[in-house]
């Protein structure tokens, strides 16, 4: 069947704000050697489709900050920045020193 020339990693979260699931986009990937070529459009194109055939609010992912190449093929797609919403995480020694706190 040959290698994929790209992939798209997703799953459906559900949003208190919106009072329905969403399409939560965790990873594109394209073939450095195939990238150019509309691939990861289609995939972005597609996505959509998934999403409202599934009857979710929207569709969401997280790009980093200095990938301006990626930031302005999504903008021409459409999408926009959420504002007033930042990212928090913890891992590591705050992960498992939180998890040892003593309620």
């Amino acid at each position: 069947m040959g290698n994929p020339a790209g992939m798209a990693f997703f799953f459906h979260h559900y949003s208190t704000w919106q009072g329905r699931q969403g399409l939560f986009l965790e990873d594109l990937f394209v073939r450095p050697q195939l990238r150019r070529k509309g691939i990861g459009k289609a995939l972005m194109v597609h996505l959509p489709q998934i999403a409202i055939a599934e009857h979710c609010y929207g569709m969401r992912w997280e790009v980093l900050d200095w990938n301006t190449t990626a930031i302005e093929v999504y903008q021409k797609l459409g999408a926009r920045f959420r504002e007033h919403w930042r990212i928090m995480q913890i891992t590591g020694e705050d992960l498992k020193r939180l998890s040892e706190t003593e309620m």
